[in-house]
């Protein structure tokens, strides 16, 4: 379905200013844009013609709804939005971690998972999959992916790659077990892109168990390796990073740690993925500092770990780009919590590791705000908020 997006053309333009390299340096620029509307909690993704695509959350925080927008040239102007949720009020920004998150596949089908709001229905929460349609008019109805489990709390994610394979992702108890040691990390998988779906399965035998209020990350690389990025709950103050790999589309996974946290409280955390020219990156927080570093696709590790620089550790939400030249953008909150906004941060590297720009700042991210980042034509980078 590639190209066959209709949405009526429209000059939304994202607060901020035209982005260009620094041409005396080579360094990337950085531009904050601010979410159209009064939205929040950005959720970019770029195929592979260059188009971004971006939805975010309005409404009440409980109850409110996704909605989509999308840029051929490079973020400088937008689609008017288009609502994800067929159900009105059927996705929750409370927490920052629960929100909608978008994927893109090979032949350019936006793909968007979500966990559902109380109003959504009677009975558990739900983890809400849509599609765009074929003719790309609308997004089809959410459907609810999650089947046996339940207890779902810190949000669910999707990835796609450029086969037609879609991997719903969440952690959630199976029935009859309730502790956040007991939690495991699902997986739903669809091979001819989100049209259907296999039932749910556990994707780690380890006893890591999830930390509950916290979100997941998945990603799908260009090699179709399948990775999954989650915080445990192992013996109640065990927070550690977990990175699973797969490379049989979902099949089997492999899993280590990449980092510790000793702390006996959930910390609605997130992380991120990014892949591009320099490699396959992720992102995540520990003890109020975000780091970045390089994943192996041949043995699943984690290496070159950066943290961002700076004394501040009320850093969360981590958000990562990588533009065509290599360089690695790595964006999160400071001064974020519970009910409370704060302001947006970045620092690019070069693909050695090395600080390439001057850090970045910018007031003014909303109460349960999240920051999203994504490289342009140009060089330069934005970070939306």
């Amino acid at each position: 379905m590639r190209g066959t997006l209709i949405l009526v053309a429209a000059t939304i333009a994202l607060a901020g200013r035209p982005v260009a390299r620094d041409a005396d340096s080579g360094r990337p620029i950085v531009t904050p844009q601010r979410v159209p509307g009064g939205g929040i909690q950005p959720r970019v993704a770029i195929d592979d013609r260059g188009t971004v695509h971006l939805i975010y959350f309005r409404g009440e925080p409980s109850h409110g709804d996704i909605f989509y927008i999308r840029s051929t040239d490079g973020g400088g102007t937008f689609s008017d939005p288009m609502r994800v949720n067929s159900a009105a009020g059927s996705a929750i920004a409370t927490g920052s971690v629960r929100g909608a998150q978008i994927a893109v596949g090979g032949t350019g089908r936006v793909h968007v998972a979500w966990n559902g709001s109380r109003s959504s229905g009677p009975g558990s929460t739900p983890m809400f999959y849509t599609r765009l349609n074929d003719p790309g008019t609308a997004f089809e109805p959410e459907r609810n992916i999650m089947r046996g489990e339940y207890n779902l709390d810190g949000g669910g994610t999707v990835a796609a790659d450029r086969s037609g394979h879609v991997y719903i992702v969440w952690h959630a108890n199976a029935p009859g077990e309730r502790d956040e040691g007991k939690r495991r990390v699902w997986i739903a998988r669809s091979a001819d892109d989100g049209r259907s779906f296999d039932r749910e399965r556990s994707v780690f035998d380890e006893p890591t168990g999830a930390c509950g209020c916290c979100g997941l990350g998945a990603f799908a690389d260009r090699r179709g390796g399948v990775y999954v990025l989650f915080r445990s709950a192992f013996e109640v103050t065990n927070r550690d990073m977990y990175l699973l790999a797969s490379r049989d589309l979902g099949e089997h996974f492999s899993g280590i740690r990449i980092d510790r946290w000793n702390a006996g409280v959930c910390m609605m955390s997130t992380q991120a993925f990014a892949e591009g020219s320099s490699g396959l990156f992720t992102a995540w927080e520990t003890e109020g500092q975000v780091y970045v570093g390089r994943i192996d696709p041949r043995t699943g590790t984690v290496s070159n770990v950066v943290a961002a620089p700076g004394s501040n550790r009320s850093r969360k939400h981590p958000a990562l780009a990588v533009n065509a030249r290599g360089d690695v953008l790595l964006a999160w909150t400071e001064g974020t919590a519970w009910n409370k906004g704060g302001s947006a941060a970045w620092q690019a590297f070069d693909a050695a590791g090395r600080t390439n720009s001057e850090p970045g700042h910018a007031d003014g991210v909303p109460v349960w705000g999240l920051v999203s980042a994504y490289a342009r034509p140009d060089g330069g980078f934005a970070v939306v908020y």
